[in-house]
């Protein structure tokens, strides 16, 4: 089993993603656990705040460091401290998340997320409890809330038996660093537009070479960046 355990200002914002559709599927099944952390249960007196005013001036509020510290110690006494605990920080100044790093992270029993507010948190958090920081992409978000969302759906679907069919996963985007094909179902024609008559041939091989073909294409029209490495990759199989 992973277990996933966040650590937010505004745990509500969980309540309806991690009980629908597969991440549901993945806790039923008992492959996956969620535990949310309040950041507000871990100040020593209501009357605290979680934020302050950053050293040196400046515009912005960071989340102060012994709130997350404490919440962090919490979960490693709730997930036990025998686990090895990725921690991981969404910031746009982070490492790219991708596919290699999902695989990557759903190989962990125990992922720990930190959700930023405001212009961050202390660095001292980052230099001492994190041990990845990972960005979703050239943007900047309220919060950290979101990026951990989908970091965790595209982590959980790579567990074996979340998925009908763990095959599908296989054939995503990004899987063999080639994008993902088109892809057709009922009715045949749709105002005008046929299904391709290879994927009603029957003929698995034409079916199987027609898709990766469109895939290839697709990947060399949109990302080429991709589109060689995998041409570098497939000169080595």
């Amino acid at each position: 089993m992973i277990s996933f355990n966040v650590i937010t200002p505004f745990p509500a914002m969980f309540d309806n993603v991690l009980n629908e559709s597969i991440l549901l599927k993945a806790k039923q099944k008992n492959i996956a656990e969620y535990n949310i952390f309040n950041l507000f249960n871990y100040l020593d007196n209501s009357s605290e705040r979680i934020d302050d005013y950053p050293f040196g001036g400046g515009e912005g509020m960071i989340l102060k460091a012994k709130p997350i510290s404490d919440a962090v110690k919490d979960i490693k006494s709730v997930v036990g401290n025998d686990s090895k605990h990725r921690v991981i920080f969404p910031t746009p100044d982070g490492q790219v998340f991708n596919h290699s790093k999902a695989k990557e992270l759903s190989k962990e029993s125990s992922l720990i997320f930190i959700c930023g507010h405001y212009k961050g948190i202390d660095q001292r958090i980052r230099d001492e409890i994190v041990t990845d920081e990972i960005s979703i992409g050239d943007f900047v978000l309220t919060s950290g809330e979101l990026p951990a969302m989908i970091m965790i759906d595209s982590i959980i679907r790579l567990k074996k038996g979340v998925l009908n069919n763990y095959e599908s996963a296989k054939k995503d985007s990004f899987y063999n660093l080639l994008l993902d094909g088109p892809h057709y179902t009922r009715p045949r024609e749709f105002e005008g537009n046929n299904v391709p008559d290879v994927l009603l041939s029957g003929n698995h091989k034409k079916i199987k070479d027609w898709f990766l073909n469109q895939r290839e294409e697709k990947t060399k029209k949109l990302r080429l960046d991709l589109w060689k490495k995998y041409k570098s990759k497939k000169m080595e199989w």
